[in-house]
Protein backbone atom coordinates (compact mmCIF):
# COMPACT_ATOMS: atom_id res chain seq x y z
CA UNK A 1 0.00 0.00 0.00
CA UNK A 2 2.88 2.23 0.64
CA UNK A 3 4.13 1.88 -2.85
CA UNK A 4 0.64 2.46 -4.38
CA UNK A 5 0.47 5.68 -2.42
CA UNK A 6 3.62 6.50 -3.51
CA UNK A 7 3.24 5.98 -7.23
CA UNK A 8 -0.07 8.05 -6.64
CA UNK A 9 1.59 10.80 -5.29
CA UNK A 10 4.25 10.57 -8.93
CA UNK A 11 7.04 9.06 -7.26
CA UNK A 12 9.24 7.05 -9.56
CA UNK A 13 10.05 3.63 -9.00
CA UNK A 14 13.42 3.50 -8.69
CA UNK A 15 12.69 6.79 -5.97
CA UNK A 16 10.15 4.09 -4.28
CA UNK A 17 12.02 0.93 -4.48
CA UNK A 18 15.03 3.65 -2.46
CA UNK A 19 12.53 4.93 -0.16
CA UNK A 20 11.25 1.96 0.89
CA UNK A 21 14.68 -0.11 0.77
CA UNK A 22 13.40 -2.68 -1.29
CA UNK A 23 13.55 -4.11 -4.73
CA UNK A 24 12.75 -2.26 -8.10
CA UNK A 25 11.00 -5.09 -8.98
CA UNK A 26 9.21 -5.68 -5.94
CA UNK A 27 7.70 -2.20 -6.92
CA UNK A 28 7.39 -2.60 -10.30
CA UNK A 29 5.43 -5.87 -9.49
CA UNK A 30 2.80 -3.87 -7.56
CA UNK A 31 2.12 -1.24 -9.12
CA UNK A 32 1.31 -3.53 -12.07
CA UNK A 33 -1.07 -5.46 -10.39
CA UNK A 34 -2.35 -3.46 -7.27
CA UNK A 35 -4.64 -6.49 -6.44
CA UNK A 36 -1.57 -8.45 -5.04
CA UNK A 37 -2.12 -6.30 -2.05
CA UNK A 38 -5.07 -8.21 -1.18
CA UNK A 39 -3.44 -12.16 -1.59
CA UNK A 40 -1.34 -13.57 1.41
CA UNK A 41 2.54 -14.11 0.39
CA UNK A 42 3.45 -17.78 -0.72
CA UNK A 43 5.92 -19.28 0.90
CA UNK A 44 8.04 -21.32 -0.91
CA UNK A 45 8.73 -24.74 0.43
CA UNK A 46 12.10 -25.82 1.07
CA UNK A 47 13.56 -29.37 1.57
CA UNK A 48 14.78 -30.43 4.88
CA UNK A 49 17.24 -33.22 5.46
CA UNK A 50 14.40 -34.06 8.40
CA UNK A 51 11.92 -35.16 5.22
CA UNK A 52 12.53 -38.59 4.74
CA UNK A 53 12.23 -39.41 8.77
CA UNK A 54 8.95 -36.88 9.31
CA UNK A 55 7.15 -39.88 9.49
CA UNK A 56 9.47 -41.74 12.11
CA UNK A 57 8.94 -38.62 14.28
CA UNK A 58 5.46 -38.52 14.28
CA UNK A 59 5.30 -42.18 15.37
CA UNK A 60 7.43 -41.87 18.54
CA UNK A 61 5.84 -38.23 19.56
CA UNK A 62 2.49 -40.84 19.11
CA UNK A 63 3.76 -42.93 21.43
CA UNK A 64 5.26 -40.48 24.12
CA UNK A 65 6.38 -37.20 24.59
CA UNK A 66 9.92 -37.69 23.58
CA UNK A 67 12.44 -35.33 23.71
CA UNK A 68 14.48 -33.38 20.83
CA UNK A 69 17.61 -35.25 22.44
CA UNK A 70 15.91 -38.56 22.22
CA UNK A 71 14.77 -38.43 18.78
CA UNK A 72 17.61 -36.44 17.46
CA UNK A 73 20.59 -39.45 19.01
CA UNK A 74 17.72 -42.08 17.50
CA UNK A 75 17.57 -39.88 14.03
CA UNK A 76 22.16 -40.64 13.90
CA UNK A 77 21.63 -44.33 14.27
CA UNK A 78 19.45 -44.00 10.71
CA UNK A 79 21.64 -41.94 9.15
CA UNK A 80 20.27 -38.47 9.78
CA UNK A 81 23.34 -36.26 9.06
CA UNK A 82 21.83 -32.65 9.84
CA UNK A 83 22.50 -30.58 13.45
CA UNK A 84 20.27 -30.82 16.49
CA UNK A 85 18.97 -27.13 15.89
CA UNK A 86 16.92 -28.31 13.14
CA UNK A 87 15.59 -31.37 15.03
CA UNK A 88 14.83 -29.15 18.17
CA UNK A 89 12.94 -26.65 15.60
CA UNK A 90 11.04 -29.89 14.38
CA UNK A 91 9.97 -31.65 17.64
CA UNK A 92 8.56 -28.36 18.93
CA UNK A 93 6.35 -27.67 15.90
CA UNK A 94 5.13 -31.18 15.76
CA UNK A 95 4.34 -30.97 19.48
CA UNK A 96 2.53 -27.75 19.01
CA UNK A 97 0.46 -29.17 15.88
CA UNK A 98 -1.03 -31.90 18.36
CA UNK A 99 -4.13 -31.29 19.39
CA UNK A 100 -4.37 -29.92 23.04
CA UNK A 101 -6.53 -32.44 25.39
CA UNK A 102 -9.46 -30.71 26.85
CA UNK A 103 -11.50 -31.71 29.76
CA UNK A 104 -15.07 -31.43 31.17
CA UNK A 105 -15.65 -29.92 34.78
CA UNK A 106 -17.93 -31.66 36.76
CA UNK A 107 -19.70 -31.25 40.27
CA UNK A 108 -21.22 -33.79 42.15
CA UNK A 109 -24.72 -33.58 44.64
CA UNK A 110 -24.43 -33.27 48.30
CA UNK A 111 -23.12 -36.68 49.80
CA UNK A 112 -23.03 -38.02 46.15
CA UNK A 113 -19.37 -38.54 46.30
CA UNK A 114 -15.75 -39.05 48.17
CA UNK A 115 -12.55 -39.50 46.56
CA UNK A 116 -9.60 -41.25 48.56
CA UNK A 117 -5.58 -41.50 47.31
CA UNK A 118 -2.71 -42.10 49.18
CA UNK A 119 0.39 -39.90 48.92
CA UNK A 120 4.00 -40.94 50.32
CA UNK A 121 6.06 -38.86 53.31
CA UNK A 122 9.36 -38.83 54.24
CA UNK A 123 10.91 -37.86 57.71
CA UNK A 124 14.52 -37.33 58.14
CA UNK A 125 15.88 -38.22 61.58
CA UNK A 126 18.58 -36.41 63.06
CA UNK A 127 20.91 -39.63 62.42
CA UNK A 128 20.07 -38.90 58.99
CA UNK A 129 17.99 -42.47 58.07
CA UNK A 130 14.93 -41.85 56.50
CA UNK A 131 11.45 -43.07 57.45
CA UNK A 132 8.35 -43.23 55.15
CA UNK A 133 5.40 -42.22 55.94
CA UNK A 134 1.88 -42.55 53.71
CA UNK A 135 -0.92 -39.74 53.89
CA UNK A 136 -4.00 -41.27 53.51
CA UNK A 137 -6.83 -38.10 52.72
CA UNK A 138 -10.85 -38.50 52.00
CA UNK A 139 -12.24 -35.48 50.42
CA UNK A 140 -15.95 -34.72 49.84
CA UNK A 141 -16.60 -33.77 46.17
CA UNK A 142 -19.54 -31.26 47.09
CA UNK A 143 -18.17 -29.27 50.22
CA UNK A 144 -14.32 -30.22 49.41
CA UNK A 145 -13.91 -30.61 53.25
CA UNK A 146 -10.78 -33.15 53.88
CA UNK A 147 -10.30 -36.32 56.26
CA UNK A 148 -6.15 -37.16 56.61
CA UNK A 149 -4.26 -38.68 58.57
CA UNK A 150 -0.51 -40.57 57.84
CA UNK A 151 -0.11 -43.83 58.78
CA UNK A 152 2.94 -46.26 58.56
CA UNK A 153 1.70 -49.19 56.69
CA UNK A 154 -0.34 -49.38 53.39
CA UNK A 155 -1.24 -52.58 54.60
CA UNK A 156 -5.13 -53.56 53.68
CA UNK A 157 -7.04 -53.23 57.60
CA UNK A 158 -4.67 -49.48 58.16
CA UNK A 159 -6.60 -48.38 54.71
CA UNK A 160 -9.90 -49.68 56.39
CA UNK A 161 -9.17 -48.46 59.42
CA UNK A 162 -8.50 -44.83 57.95
CA UNK A 163 -12.23 -44.93 56.21
CA UNK A 164 -13.88 -45.84 59.14
CA UNK A 165 -12.17 -43.11 61.01
CA UNK A 166 -13.12 -40.55 58.17
CA UNK A 167 -16.66 -42.15 58.01
CA UNK A 168 -16.68 -41.06 62.14
CA UNK A 169 -15.23 -37.68 60.82
CA UNK A 170 -17.47 -36.59 58.95
CA UNK A 171 -20.44 -38.17 60.91
CA UNK A 172 -21.84 -40.11 57.83
CA UNK A 173 -21.15 -42.04 54.73
CA UNK A 174 -21.02 -41.22 50.88
CA UNK A 175 -23.25 -42.51 48.07
CA UNK A 176 -19.95 -43.68 46.52
CA UNK A 177 -15.91 -43.37 46.78
CA UNK A 178 -14.08 -43.39 43.91
CA UNK A 179 -10.60 -44.94 44.28
CA UNK A 180 -7.47 -45.08 41.37
CA UNK A 181 -6.68 -48.56 40.81
CA UNK A 182 -4.58 -49.45 44.05
CA UNK A 183 -3.93 -53.07 44.91
CA UNK A 184 -5.75 -52.76 47.97
CA UNK A 185 -9.12 -52.04 45.78
CA UNK A 186 -8.75 -53.45 42.39
CA UNK A 187 -8.33 -56.69 41.04
CA UNK A 188 -8.77 -56.37 38.12
CA UNK A 189 -11.21 -56.90 34.84
CA UNK A 190 -13.61 -60.22 35.22
CA UNK A 191 -16.52 -60.09 32.50
CA UNK A 192 -15.60 -56.63 31.13
CA UNK A 193 -16.44 -54.94 34.63
CA UNK A 194 -14.51 -54.15 37.66
CA UNK A 195 -13.47 -56.91 39.83
CA UNK A 196 -12.95 -55.33 43.50
CA UNK A 197 -10.81 -57.33 46.60
CA UNK A 198 -13.28 -59.07 48.51
CA UNK A 199 -12.77 -57.52 51.78
CA UNK A 200 -13.38 -54.22 50.12
CA UNK A 201 -16.70 -55.18 48.54
CA UNK A 202 -17.50 -56.98 51.85
CA UNK A 203 -16.57 -53.23 53.56
CA UNK A 204 -18.55 -51.10 51.04
CA UNK A 205 -21.99 -53.47 51.63
CA UNK A 206 -21.75 -52.64 55.59
CA UNK A 207 -21.38 -49.11 55.38
CA UNK A 208 -23.56 -48.88 52.12
CA UNK A 209 -21.36 -47.53 49.64
CA UNK A 210 -20.31 -48.04 45.94
CA UNK A 211 -16.66 -48.70 45.35
CA UNK A 212 -15.57 -47.01 41.91
CA UNK A 213 -12.09 -47.27 40.15
CA UNK A 214 -11.06 -43.94 37.71
CA UNK A 215 -9.44 -45.18 34.18
CA UNK A 216 -6.00 -45.54 34.40
CA UNK A 217 -3.57 -42.79 33.89
CA UNK A 218 -6.68 -40.80 33.59
CA UNK A 219 -5.41 -38.27 37.29
CA UNK A 220 -7.85 -35.71 35.90
CA UNK A 221 -10.68 -37.73 37.22
CA UNK A 222 -9.72 -37.84 40.80
CA UNK A 223 -8.65 -34.05 40.65
CA UNK A 224 -10.34 -33.16 43.69
CA UNK A 225 -8.22 -35.31 45.77
CA UNK A 226 -5.20 -35.38 43.48
CA UNK A 227 -4.74 -31.17 44.01
CA UNK A 228 -5.13 -31.25 47.87
CA UNK A 229 -1.92 -33.17 48.26
CA UNK A 230 -0.03 -30.08 47.08
CA UNK A 231 -1.99 -28.04 49.44
CA UNK A 232 -1.34 -30.41 52.75
CA UNK A 233 2.41 -30.70 51.38
CA UNK A 234 3.01 -27.35 50.85
CA UNK A 235 0.96 -25.72 53.45
CA UNK A 236 1.69 -27.92 56.55
CA UNK A 237 4.16 -30.70 55.54
CA UNK A 238 7.03 -28.63 54.18
CA UNK A 239 9.19 -26.91 57.13
CA UNK A 240 6.74 -29.09 60.09
CA UNK A 241 9.29 -30.53 63.03
CA UNK A 242 8.44 -33.99 63.15
CA UNK A 243 8.45 -35.91 66.65
CA UNK A 244 6.21 -38.42 66.28
CA UNK A 245 3.00 -40.30 64.68
CA UNK A 246 0.29 -39.07 66.98
CA UNK A 247 1.52 -35.52 67.38
CA UNK A 248 1.63 -35.06 63.10
CA UNK A 249 -1.45 -36.75 63.17
CA UNK A 250 -2.77 -34.07 66.10
CA UNK A 251 -1.38 -30.99 64.16
CA UNK A 252 -2.58 -31.90 60.89
CA UNK A 253 -5.84 -32.44 61.85
CA UNK A 254 -5.65 -29.03 63.64
CA UNK A 255 -4.40 -27.36 60.53
CA UNK A 256 -7.18 -28.73 58.50
CA UNK A 257 -10.23 -27.33 60.86
CA UNK A 258 -8.44 -23.72 60.59
CA UNK A 259 -8.48 -24.11 56.31
CA UNK A 260 -11.71 -25.23 56.77
CA UNK A 261 -12.77 -21.29 57.29
CA UNK A 262 -11.00 -20.34 54.22
CA UNK A 263 -12.89 -19.38 51.05
CA UNK A 264 -12.77 -22.38 47.94
CA UNK A 265 -10.92 -21.46 44.86
CA UNK A 266 -13.05 -23.30 42.70
CA UNK A 267 -16.64 -23.28 44.66
CA UNK A 268 -15.91 -19.84 45.80
CA UNK A 269 -17.65 -20.50 49.50
CA UNK A 270 -16.25 -21.26 52.67
CA UNK A 271 -15.14 -25.12 53.48
CA UNK A 272 -16.99 -25.43 56.61
CA UNK A 273 -20.27 -23.69 55.18
CA UNK A 274 -21.02 -26.21 52.57
CA UNK A 275 -20.39 -28.95 54.44
CA UNK A 276 -23.17 -28.05 57.09
CA UNK A 277 -25.03 -27.97 53.61
CA UNK A 278 -23.60 -31.42 52.67
CA UNK A 279 -23.53 -33.61 55.86
CA UNK A 280 -27.32 -34.44 56.28
CA UNK A 281 -27.02 -36.07 52.75
CA UNK A 282 -24.40 -38.47 54.16
CA UNK A 283 -25.86 -41.86 54.43
CA UNK A 284 -26.09 -43.11 58.32
CA UNK A 285 -23.12 -44.70 59.85
CA UNK A 286 -24.16 -48.58 60.81
CA UNK A 287 -24.45 -49.68 64.88
CA UNK A 288 -21.35 -52.10 64.44
CA UNK A 289 -18.06 -51.11 63.10
CA UNK A 290 -16.25 -53.55 60.26
CA UNK A 291 -14.18 -56.03 61.47
CA UNK A 292 -10.94 -55.36 59.36
CA UNK A 293 -8.76 -57.79 60.48
CA UNK A 294 -7.25 -60.42 58.04
CA UNK A 295 -9.08 -63.29 57.40
CA UNK A 296 -7.03 -66.18 56.99
CA UNK A 297 -8.32 -69.97 56.24
CA UNK A 298 -6.73 -72.95 57.90
CA UNK A 299 -7.66 -76.96 58.11
CA UNK A 300 -7.47 -78.01 61.82
CA UNK A 301 -4.53 -81.04 61.70
CA UNK A 302 -4.98 -84.18 63.69
CA UNK A 303 -2.99 -82.67 66.62
CA UNK A 304 -5.62 -80.00 66.97
CA UNK A 305 -3.71 -77.16 65.52
CA UNK A 306 -3.44 -74.83 62.76
CA UNK A 307 0.04 -73.56 61.34
CA UNK A 308 0.86 -69.36 60.83
CA UNK A 309 3.77 -67.41 60.07
CA UNK A 310 6.01 -70.99 61.58
CA UNK A 311 3.62 -71.25 64.91
CA UNK A 312 0.94 -73.72 65.67
CA UNK A 313 -1.83 -72.72 67.76
CA UNK A 314 -4.06 -75.36 69.48
CA UNK A 315 -7.89 -75.44 68.68
CA UNK A 316 -10.95 -77.35 70.38
CA UNK A 317 -10.08 -80.94 69.22
CA UNK A 318 -13.93 -81.44 67.74
CA UNK A 319 -12.48 -78.80 64.71
CA UNK A 320 -9.84 -81.45 63.59
CA UNK A 321 -10.49 -81.73 60.06
CA UNK A 322 -12.25 -78.66 59.53
CA UNK A 323 -11.66 -75.28 57.89
CA UNK A 324 -11.56 -72.27 60.36
CA UNK A 325 -11.19 -68.40 59.98
CA UNK A 326 -8.20 -67.09 61.50
CA UNK A 327 -8.87 -62.92 61.99
CA UNK A 328 -5.46 -61.16 62.49
CA UNK A 329 -4.37 -58.33 63.30
CA UNK A 330 -2.12 -56.10 65.27
CA UNK A 331 -0.37 -59.44 66.44
CA UNK A 332 -3.46 -60.52 67.82
CA UNK A 333 -5.42 -63.67 66.70
CA UNK A 334 -8.96 -64.84 66.71
CA UNK A 335 -10.23 -67.90 65.77
CA UNK A 336 -13.97 -68.21 64.39
CA UNK A 337 -16.10 -71.86 63.56
CA UNK A 338 -17.92 -70.12 61.18
CA UNK A 339 -19.46 -66.90 63.03
CA UNK A 340 -18.25 -68.49 66.56
CA UNK A 341 -15.49 -66.67 68.61
CA UNK A 342 -13.56 -70.07 69.63
CA UNK A 343 -9.92 -68.31 70.74
CA UNK A 344 -7.66 -65.44 71.12
CA UNK A 345 -4.25 -65.86 70.59
CA UNK A 346 -1.55 -63.19 70.68
CA UNK A 347 1.08 -64.16 68.04
CA UNK A 348 4.71 -64.78 69.21
CA UNK A 349 7.27 -62.90 67.43
CA UNK A 350 9.53 -65.85 67.30
CA UNK A 351 9.08 -68.98 65.39
CA UNK A 352 8.47 -73.09 65.77
CA UNK A 353 5.91 -72.49 68.71
CA UNK A 354 3.17 -74.33 70.64
CA UNK A 355 0.81 -71.56 71.34
CA UNK A 356 -2.24 -73.63 73.11
CA UNK A 357 -4.79 -72.91 75.94
CA UNK A 358 -4.24 -75.60 77.85
CA UNK A 359 -7.96 -76.49 78.67
CA UNK A 360 -8.04 -78.11 74.78
CA UNK A 361 -5.73 -80.92 75.49
CA UNK A 362 -7.35 -81.84 78.76
CA UNK A 363 -10.41 -82.17 77.08
CA UNK A 364 -9.55 -84.19 74.88
CA UNK A 365 -7.66 -86.48 77.42
CA UNK A 366 -11.11 -86.51 79.24
CA UNK A 367 -13.03 -87.44 76.07
CA UNK A 368 -13.73 -91.26 76.62
CA UNK A 369 -15.34 -91.48 73.27
CA UNK A 370 -12.43 -90.54 71.50
CA UNK A 371 -9.93 -92.53 73.59
CA UNK A 372 -12.10 -95.69 72.86
CA UNK A 373 -11.99 -94.33 69.13
CA UNK A 374 -8.34 -94.01 69.29
CA UNK A 375 -7.17 -97.11 70.95
CA UNK A 376 -9.63 -99.80 70.16
CA UNK A 377 -11.08 -100.91 73.74
CA UNK A 378 -14.01 -103.46 73.54
CA UNK A 379 -13.35 -103.75 69.65
CA UNK A 380 -12.49 -106.58 68.15
CA UNK A 381 -8.86 -106.98 66.16
CA UNK A 382 -7.85 -103.75 67.94
CA UNK A 383 -4.74 -103.66 69.83
CA UNK A 384 -4.82 -107.22 71.11
CA UNK A 385 -3.89 -111.48 69.66
CA UNK A 386 -7.48 -113.00 68.16
CA UNK A 387 -8.60 -115.89 70.11
CA UNK A 388 -9.23 -118.55 67.56
CA UNK A 389 -10.79 -122.22 68.32
CA UNK A 390 -9.35 -125.15 65.82
CA UNK A 391 -11.61 -127.41 63.92
CA UNK A 392 -12.63 -130.81 65.50
CA UNK A 393 -11.69 -132.13 62.10
CA UNK A 394 -9.11 -131.51 59.86
CA UNK A 395 -9.87 -129.43 56.45
CA UNK A 396 -7.93 -132.20 54.49
CA UNK A 397 -7.34 -136.19 55.46
CA UNK A 398 -3.54 -136.77 56.10
CA UNK A 399 -1.77 -140.39 57.15
CA UNK A 400 0.62 -140.19 59.49
CA UNK A 401 2.88 -143.13 60.06
CA UNK A 402 4.56 -143.18 63.82
CA UNK A 403 8.08 -144.60 63.89
CA UNK A 404 10.98 -145.69 66.72
CA UNK A 405 13.39 -142.64 66.78
CA UNK A 406 16.35 -144.50 65.16
CA UNK A 407 14.73 -144.64 62.22
CA UNK A 408 15.45 -140.83 61.80
CA UNK A 409 19.09 -141.26 62.95
CA UNK A 410 19.88 -143.67 59.90
CA UNK A 411 18.28 -140.57 58.26
CA UNK A 412 20.74 -138.47 59.22
CA UNK A 413 23.34 -140.84 58.82
CA UNK A 414 22.97 -140.96 54.82
CA UNK A 415 21.66 -144.93 55.24
CA UNK A 416 18.38 -146.01 53.04
CA UNK A 417 15.50 -146.30 55.25
CA UNK A 418 12.69 -148.12 53.95
CA UNK A 419 9.05 -147.72 54.97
Amino acid sequence: MDILTLHRKGFRQRAIARKLGISRNTVKKYIEDPELVLSPAKLRQRKSLLDPFHDNMEAWLNEDDYTATWIYDRLVNMGFAGSYEIVKRRVAQLKGQRQQLAYMRFETEPGYQAQVDFAEFQVEHADGTIEKLFLFSMILGYSRKIYAELIQHCDLPTFLDCHIRAFDYFGGVPNEILYDRMKNVYIGRLAGRPKFNDTLVGFALHYGFIPRVAPSYAAWVKGKVERPYTFMREGFWRGYGYLCLETANRDLNGWLKIKEQRIHGTTHEVVANRFEREQPHLGVLPRQPFDTAYRIFRKVHKDCTVRFEGNSFVVPHPLVGRSIVLRVKERIMRIFDDDRLVVTYEIPLTKGNLVQDKRFYAALKKDRDMNRRKYGHHKPGKGRAKYTISPSKPTYDMQVDVRPIDVYDQFIQGEEVRP
